[in-house]
C-alpha cells in the first residue's frame, strides 16, 4: 500500500489542514481500512496520530486506487470540538471485548 498526498489546503478558521490523498493497493489487495490509511498519513506527515481524521475514502471503479480526504488538526482539543462523534468513532481502533471473570 502506497499513500500519496495530492494536495494540502490550510484552513485557518477551523485550525486544520485539509489533505487530499491517493492510496494504491495491490492488484489482489482489498481497499485498506481507515486505520491503516490513517497510520500511513501520520507516517508521511510526521505528526501525532490523534490529530488526523480520515473523512472519506472511495475506491475508483475497476482500479486499485482509492482517493480520499483527511483533516489534520493543530490540537487534539480543536479536533474534538470540530469533528462529529461518528467520524471520531470511525477513526479510533475498536476496543477489545472485556472478558468477565468466571466465578
Amino acid at each position: 500500500m502506497k499513500v500519496k498526498i495530492l494536495s494540502t489546503k490550510e484552513n485557518p478558521l477551523l485550525k486544520r489542514k485539509e489533505v487530499d490523498f491517493k492510496v494504491e493497493h495491490g492488484p489482489k489487495g482489498k481497499t485498506p481500512t481507515r486505520l491503516e490509511v490513517k497510520k500511513a498519513i501520520v507516517a508521511e506527515l510526521k505528526i501525532n496520530e490523534e490529530m488526523v481524521f480520515v473523512k472519506r475514502m472511495r475506491t475508483m471503479t475497476g482500479t486499485n486506487i482509492a482517493v480520499g480526504i483527511a483533516n489534520v488538526y493543530e490540537t487534539v482539543e480543536q479536533a474534538k470540538f470540530i469533528e462529529p462523534e461518528y467520524i471520531r468513532k470511525r477513526n479510533t481502533p475498536p476496543e477489545e471485548p472485556k472478558e468477565e471473570a468466571k466465578e
